[in-house]
């Protein structure tokens, strides 16, 4: 007993854990948490009465207990009333389950395009969603704002009350995109578009991460969402645009390089197509595009010529293009030979 109360005093350290998932600042993460109450409410409806009558039964037929009402029938094998509690009300709590995870799964949909901004309010007729785009690198996070033409890292914002899409792939292994104050997760894959819709109703800071595993610099994989009024928005796309940096696509090869812990930057300018050309994993100027891969697969393939196809920048370009320390990738080479300013003549593997 002593040793329980000595560990009293340790709860009062919890008083400063705030529990974003139970105190959302989005709606669609409040109807995730309201969901997740009702869960837990339907299945206490069983664990409750168990626990109680595993210490009523407990106290009541134990050996001490010599009164009539703990008689020993040692021929009792059956009663309805018993079955029908054991069997209809964990039926009645399944099918509540059911029919709640029917709805909620189609309504909180993250492909679904948001109808409502909260509970007493409709999506405002002739609102743009804000569309973001994220990358997940390792171990760091990229947003890409096409209707502003900017870009930054670790960093993201949002006007409160305007939906939010967002369009997010990763440039190499599986991540989860996750800010619990505005939306459940969502995985983000190399080559594939995963999509998310959601909308922050309060001001603020909220953290964001990744939620899944992803080698060694996973843990500091982190980044700050921002809910801002609208004035405070263009603002902040204001300052984003003051940057000096430019988001080539030669920037973003350095860029992908691993690295851990990095600080939040900016990109004033965003290459035009740079996310088309990272989600079909061309953005090296002599690489074939995944959509074009496919459709030359779907046209019956290359055939034989198809086996040498293969590109790469060399030893020497990637040392004059800053990119000694950045993935060093054999490919597919593009259909057509391609004179970009910025790489130079980059020939196919057939033809070093």
């Amino acid at each position: 007993m002593l040793r329980i109360l000595s560990l009293l005093p340790l709860a009062a350290l919890l008083t400063g854990c705030k529990a974003v998932l139970l105190s959302p600042s989005g709606d669609i993460a409040l109807q995730q948490r309201d969901l997740i109450y009702i869960s837990v409410g339907l299945m206490l409806l069983v664990i409750i009465p168990v626990m109680i009558l595993t210490v009523f039964f407990a106290w009541k037929y134990r050996a001490s207990n010599a009164q009539a009402e703990a008689d020993y029938a040692p021929d009792w094998d059956h009663s309805v009333k018993v079955e029908l509690v054991v069997w209809a009300g964990p039926l009645l709590i399944i099918i509540a389950l059911g029919a709640v995870t029917w709805v909620s799964t189609h309504k909180l949909d993250p492909y679904r395009p948001l109808d409502r901004i909260s509970a007493t309010e409709a999506v405002p007729e002739g609102v743009e969603p804000l569309v973001v785009e994220a990358v997940s690198l390792d171990w760091k996070w990229l947003f890409l704002y096409p209707q502003y033409g900017i870009a930054t890292v670790n960093e993201m914002a949002a006007p409160v009350d305007r939906p939010i899409t967002f369009h997010l792939t990763s440039s190499s292994v599986m991540n989860s995109f996750f800010i619990p104050a505005l939306a459940g997760q969502v995985y983000t894959m190399a080559g594939m578009q995963t999509k998310l819709h959601a909308v922050i109703n309060k001001p603020g800071t909220f953290k964001g991460f990744s939620a899944n595993y992803s080698g060694e610099g996973f843990s500091g994989m982190r980044f700050e969402f921002l809910g801002l009024d609208d004035a405070g928005f263009d603002d902040w796309v204001e300052r984003v645009r003051q940057s000096p940096q430019d988001l080539s696509r030669l920037a973003y090869l350095k860029l992908e390089a691993p690295s851990q812990r990095n600080p939040v930057a900016y990109y004033g300018n965003v290459d035009a197509g740079l996310y088309d050309a990272i989600l079909n994993r061309c953005v090296e100027p002599n690489r074939m595009c995944m959509r074009d891969m496919m459709a030359i697969d779907q046209a019956g393939g290359l055939g034989l010529p198809g086996l040498v196809n293969m590109a790469k920048i060399d030893t020497p370009m990637r040392a004059d293009l800053g990119l000694a320390h950045a993935p060093d990738r054999t490919y597919v080479s593009a259909m057509c030979t391609i004179n970009d300013p910025e790489f130079g003549f980059v020939p196919p593997m057939n033809a070093l």
